[in-house]
C-alpha cells in the first residue's frame, strides 16, 4: 500500500507546530521549494475516474456540471426538483461523492429516487486560473445553476458546503432545499483541526507557499494538513466504514482493490487559485465572517438570518477534519424557521460522511426523505 508523499509526511508536524518566527517561514520556504521541485520523491498520479455513467453538462472557467440523471421508471410520479451537489474545491476534488460502487453519495441519491441528479466538480487550477477569487467561483455557480427551470435542491459537501450555503443566501430564489454536510461553517463554535493550523499560522505563511504554484496552491503541499494519510487497510477500513481486517494478515484479494483506489484517490490533489485560497483562510477560518455577518459575494454583505429556504445540516461525530460543532451551530444564525431546520449527526469521520458504507445507507436516505417531504408552510395550506 502506497504511503503519504512527501509533502504529507513533513508538513503536517511544521505546521501544527507553527510560529510567526523568521525561523518557521524560513523552513516553511524550503519545505515547500523540495516539495514543489523534486519529483522523484513522488510516484505518478493518476487521476481518480467516476464511478456512476455520467455527461458533461456545462464547461464553465472555474467548473464543470456533470449529468448523471437517469429515465424514469414507467410507473413514476412527478419527478422530484433538480439535485445538485457541489462538490468540494480543498484537496481532494469532487470524486468524494462518487469514489466507489457501495461508497457513492451520487449512486445513493439516484438509488433514492433523485433522477434529475447533477454535481459541480471544480477545476484543479492552471496557471490562467491563478487569480480567481471566491466572487469568481460563485459567479460561475450562478450561470451553472441558471440553467435550470425551477430551483434546485443544492447538497453542499465538504468545502463546498459553505460555498453552498454561501450561493443559497446570495441567490435564494435559485434554490428549493439546502443540504450542507461536513463543511466549516461556524469556526468559533469548536474544536476543529484545520481551524487550530489556520488560527496559529501567519496569512503570510500561506501566501508563501503560492510562491511555488505560480500563484496557485499546489495541492500535493498541503496535503500534509490532513494529518496522518489514512493508507493502511485498518485506516482505510475506518473510513469507508468496513469490517476491520484481521490484524498481521494481508487483505483478501476482493478488497485489494478497494484498498488500493482508495489510496489512488487519497495522493491525487488539486490545486487552487492564490486569491481564493487565501480568502478562504483569512475571511473563513481566521475571521468567521459567514457566521458574523460580515462575508460579501458578489458586492453584497452576507446575512445568513435572511435565509429562510428549508435547510439541513449534517455532521459526522468523528470528524476530526472539521468537526461537528462548527457545522451544526451555524444552525443558531440562520433565519430559517424552526420546523424546517434539520440538524443531523453521523457516526462518521469526515470522508465517511460521504464514503462510509453505514453513512450511505443509513443516513444519507433520511437526508433524501427530509428533501422529499413538504416543508412547514405547505403542511400547513394543506390542513387550512
Amino acid at each position: 500500500m502506497p504511503g503519504p508523499s512527501f509533502p504529507s509526511a513533513l508538513l503536517w508536524p511544521m505546521l501544527a507546530a507553527v510560529s510567526a518566527s523568521e525561523a518557521t517561514v524560513a523552513f516553511l520556504h524550503e519545505i515547500a521549494r523540495r516539495a514543489a521541485t523534486d519529483e522523484g520523491l513522488r510516484p505518478p498520479l493518476a487521476r481518480p475516474s467516476w464511478t456512476t455513467p455520467h455527461r458533461t453538462a456545462l464547461t464553465l472557467p472555474s467548473l464543470t456540471l456533470l449529468d448523471f440523471s437517469v429515465a424514469p421508471p414507467a410507473a413514476a410520479g412527478p419527478a422530484p426538483p433538480p439535485t445538485v451537489v457541489c462538490g468540494p474545491y480543498a484537496l481532494h476534488g469532487a470524486t468524494v461523492a462518487d469514489f466507489a460502487p457501495g461508497h457513492s453519495l451520487i449512486e445513493t441519491l439516484l438509488a433514492c429516487g433523485r433522477r434529475d441528479l447533477h454535481l459541480v466538480a471544480w477545476r484543479s487550477a492552471t496557471p490562467s486560473m491563478r487569480l480567481f477569487t471566491i466572487d469568481t467561483l460563485l459567479a460561475d455557480l450562478a450561470v451553472a445553476i441558471d440553467g435550470f427551470d425551477r430551483p434546485v435542491d443544492l447538497i453542499g459537501v465538504c468545502q463546498g458546503g459553505w460555498m453552498a450555503l454561501l450561493f443559497a443566501a446570495r441567490f435564494p430564489n435559485k434554490v428549493r432545499r439546502l443540504v450542507v454536510a461536513g463543511a466549516p461553517l461556524d469556526l468559533a463554535a469548536g474544536d476543529s483541526g484545520l481551524a487550530r493550523v489556520a488560527a496559529a499560522t501567519p496569512l503570510s505563511q500561506f501566501a508563501e507557499l503560492l510562491r511555488f504554484g505560480d500563484g496557485r496552491l499546489l495541492g500535493q503541499l498541503m496535503l500534509g494538513l490532513w494529518g496522518t494519510a489514512p493508507t493502511t487497510p485498518e485506516a482505510i477500513c475506518h473510513e469507508l466504514q468496513l469490517p476491520a481486517p484481521n490484524p498481521g494478515l494481508a487483505p483478501e484479494p476482493d478488497e485489494e482493490p478497494l484498498l488500493r483506489r482508495f489510496c489512488e484517490w487519497y495522493d491525487w490533489t488539486v490545486d487552487l487559485p492564490g486569491p481564493f485560497y487565501l480568502q478562504t483562510v483569512e475571511w473563513l477560518y481566521k475571521e468567521n465572517r459567514l457566521v458574523r455577518g460580515a462575508f460579501t459575494a458578489l458586492g453584497r454583505r452576507i446575512d445568513l438570518a435572511s435565509v429562510r429556504l428549508p435547510v439541513l445540516l449534517l455532521a459526522g461525530r468523528d470528524d476530526s477534519v472539521v468537526g461537528t460543532a462548527p457545522v451544526l451551530a451555524a444552525a443558531k444564525a440562520l433565519g430559517t424557521a424552526p420546523a424546517d431546520l434539520a440538524t443531523l449527526e453521523a457516526p462518521a469521520t469526515h470522508l465517511g460522511l460521504f464514503m462510509g458504507r453505514r453513512t450511505l445507507a443509513e443516513t444519507w436516505p433520511a437526508v433524501v426523505a427530509w428533501l422529499d417531504r413538504p416543508t412547514a408552510a405547505a403542511e400547513r395550506e394543506r390542513a387550512a
